[in-house]
């Protein structure tokens, strides 16, 4: 499956771009994890890797690491960079249900 493919889907899908070597980025992994299992099948998370997927990265201006975008149908509609909480991401995807 593409990427356009996973994030072009009629629920939020969060994605997070994110690289092996980031401090930052293995903070925001279990707290990916607990919005997850918060939502259930009402929100996808996937995670991309910026150092193996330089294209998609490049497209979507990635500049640093854990940048978090939220997408619903294809279309940007949320974007942030750094650690954000699970409450707040939650309550993002809620309102892009």
């Amino acid at each position: 499956m593409t990427f356009e493919e996973l994030i072009n889907k009629d629920k939020p899908v969060l994605v997070d771009f994110y690289a092996e070597w980031c401090g930052p980025c293995k903070t925001q992994t279990p707290i990916l994890s607990e919005v997850k299992n918060r939502m259930g099948d009402t929100a996808d998370i996937i995670k991309i890797d910026v150092d193996k997927n330089p294209h998609i990265a490049a497209q979507y201006q990635i500049r640093g690491v854990p940048t978090l975008i939220i997408f619903r149908n294809g279309n940007l509609k949320w974007r942030q960079s750094g650690v954000f909480p699970a409450n707040e991401l939650e309550r993002l995807l809620k309102e892009n249900l």
